[in-house]
């Protein structure tokens, strides 16, 4: 992994999801909450990039000449799909296991991402810049948010995109998020989350402007568990959520 610099990551939060990075295709692993929340997050962010960037989403390749940047990538849950809406992606992940899987997949796939084995700090460094910087479900696990934040959005270009989701830090996010996926259903092993890391939207807000970034958008991911199905929700952000901003 390269540590070029200084760096945002917290080294057992990474710990924590590369022992379970084998899993990261298998919708009924340990990651069966993110598959289950990715159709509705992927919807999302292709309606963000198309409204700022005047898209048509009904295109083949809508994203056609613009480069992404997914931090904490993962396996590539949110990558390869939009690699294929035609985005030039680049992923970067802190666990070098993390990676390995997701190149495997994408080879498999016949897509042609950027996987690193890296920081954003390390991005920094090199000077490179995209149009859109995703930061899903991270900013929770870095060891000083606002710092990953101000390094995202300095990744961005003048009018780019930052999307970043996380958990708010609410008694509903602690019953939902550790009770429910941890402890009763056991989606995750227990200690995967820690509630007091969890960020409010209005915190998430002020730090994305104080990194010279413009909030646009506020949403909520909503999960009813009579549908078993997820849902956006411009009201209730009180468990997972999604801030849009623009890099003035």
């Amino acid at each position: 992994m390269d540590t070029t610099g200084p760096s945002s990551i917290d080294a057992a939060e990474v710990a924590k999801f590369q022992a379970m990075a084998a899993e990261w295709w298998d919708p009924a692993g340990k990651f069966k909450p993110l598959h289950m929340l990715n159709p509705v997050r992927l919807d999302y962010i292709a309606g963000q990039i198309a409204a700022e960037f005047g898209r048509d989403r009904k295109s083949l390749r809508p994203f056609e000449g613009l480069r992404l940047l997914d931090i904490g990538c993962g396996g590539g849950l949110v990558s390869e799909p939009m690699a294929r809406l035609g985005a030039a992606v680049t992923g970067a992940d802190a666990g070098a296991e993390n990676i390995e899987v997701a190149r495997v997949h994408a080879a498999q796939s016949d897509l042609p991402i950027d996987y690193r084995a890296t920081t954003a700090e390390a991005i920094l460094a090199e000077g490179a810049r995209f149009d859109v910087v995703l930061a899903l479900e991270i900013v929770e696990h870095v060891a000083d948010p606002q710092a990953f934040i101000t390094t995202c959005a300095r990744l961005l270009r003048p009018g780019g995109l930052l999307i970043a989701s996380t958990l708010n830090r609410t008694p509903q996010s602690f019953a939902a998020a550790i009770v429910g996926a941890e402890w009763i259903m056991r989606w995750l092993p227990r200690g995967t989350h820690e509630w007091s890391r969890f960020i409010r939207p209005d915190e998430l807000a002020g730090m994305f402007e104080a990194a010279g970034v413009t909030v646009v958008d506020r949403s909520g991911m909503v999960f009813n568990p009579l549908g078993w199905s997820w849902s956006l929700s411009k009201r209730d952000l009180s468990v997972n959520y999604l801030v849009t901003g623009v890099r003035q």
